[in-house]
């Protein structure tokens, strides 16, 4: 069966015979080199794949880890962006989840349902979605983005959506109900399932001593899962005033300036002792190490911070007689699917707000600054807005 197709506005990108779209995007060609926009070609999809409208996409500190070269070697050049959001406008063959014309949200880790990983129910692990992932291709192993001189670009993430159009496999669009913004669902494919997973994940009793180490877009996702969750106590720490007052918007109750206080001392002032769940939302050693620090005993201390590649972490190896715990959360830990329908529900029913932690609407032109301001700690989530129309308007 022929993909099936809806017609693409002249003045939003051209398509030659072949199907091929020329559209914009923002490439990263190497590290340490400024993001820019150029026009690129995006071939049709193939089997089993999806190509989407891009309405909007959030920019991750993963795309600052990315641009900066700091996940390893050869991820270059590529279309940046995994968080997004957009319409459907064609499908390839065996595509059954997904119809044109539906609202998706991207999903970074489409699992093959095959490998042990999958067959084991841990889908965010998926063995092949992790290869082709760092490779920057698609599920077959082969990417759809060439430069105009013809040399192929890499999928960001397998995603590649700081683009006009994105072509993605199957399962890395998630339909969505047409009543959420798009420019705000953006968000729930990688921050919020990110951040709410790994509360859930977790296992938060109800009454439980939270801190929350970095309070960015991902940071203020914790938040308002443990206040889900039923946290008794939430310790927002960072370093920016303007991040810890979204905190305690978004449920923290209490919020800790890392510049001005010694944090450990002030969280275990502040929980009596220490808290029984720590979620570090950074990625880095010192980070990571005030996390364990500021547990009680039999606490644990949730990872959620992407480390850039050669980071190290040491801790005091006596203090695991007093049964704390650290681990990792990727990507929520859970069936992605499964997470969103729960996720939408949530935000139909008013219980999670989205845009209240977008700090800055840009346009596709407005990548590298974003980038920079992602360097500097400053703001939460930055939304590039491609099709301000649909970004803001639901069928």
């Amino acid at each position: 069966m022929p993909a099936q197709t809806t017609e693409l506005g002249a003045a939003e990108a051209e398509v030659d015979a072949s199907g091929v779209i020329e559209m914009r995007a923002a490439v990263l060609r190497e590290p340490g080199r400024p993001v820019s926009t150029e026009t690129v070609l995006l071939a049709r999809p193939r089997r089993g794949e999806v190509l989407v409208r891009v309405v909007a996409a959030g920019v991750c500190h993963s795309d600052v880890h990315l641009a900066d070269g700091a996940l390893g070697p050869g991820r270059w050049p590529m279309v940046l962006g995994h968080e997004g959001a957009g319409v459907v406008e064609a499908i390839g063959e065996d595509v059954i989840d997904v119809a044109v014309g539906d609202h998706v949200a991207f999903c970074f880790v489409p699992s093959c349902g095959a490998c042990p990983a999958c067959r084991a129910g841990r889908r965010t692990l998926c063995e092949t979605a992790a290869r082709n992932g760092v490779a920057g291709v698609l599920m077959d192993g082969s990417s759809r983005l060439r430069g105009l001189d013809g040399a192929v670009l890499q999928h960001g993430l397998m995603v590649a959506c700081f683009a006009e159009y994105a072509v993605v496999p199957a399962a890395g669009a998630v339909p969505l109900p047409a009543s959420i913004p798009l420019w705000q669902a953006a968000l729930l494919g990688c921050g919020v399932v990110t951040g709410i997973g790994a509360v859930n994940r977790a296992n938060l009793r109800i009454g439980a001593r939270v801190c929350v180490i970095g309070c960015g877009g991902v940071g203020l996702q914790v938040i308002a899962g443990a206040r889900l969750a039923g946290a008794g106590m939430i310790v927002a720490v960072d370093t920016d005033p303007e991040k810890l007052e979204l905190a305690l918007r978004r449920g923290a109750t209490h919020a800790v300036a890392a510049e001005e206080r010694h944090v450990v001392e002030e969280v275990l002032g502040i929980s009596g002792g220490g808290v029984e769940h720590a979620f570090e939302v950074v990625g880095r050693a010192s980070t990571i190490r005030q996390a364990w620090d500021v547990l009680r005993p039999g606490g644990t201390a949730t990872v959620v911070g992407v480390a850039p590649v050669g980071v190290e972490v040491s801790l005091p190896a006596i203090e695991f007689l007093s049964e704390k715990t650290i681990t990792g959360s990727y990507y929520g830990s859970s069936d992605v699917h499964a997470a969103l329908g729960q996720l939408v529900q949530f935000v139909v029913d008013g219980r999670l707000e989205l845009g209240d932690v977008v700090s800055y609407l840009i346009g596709l032109d407005d990548v590298e600054a974003a980038l920079e301001r992602l360097r500097r700690g400053q703001g939460a989530r930055s939304v590039i807005v491609i099709d301000e129309e649909l970004a803001r308007v639901g069928r």
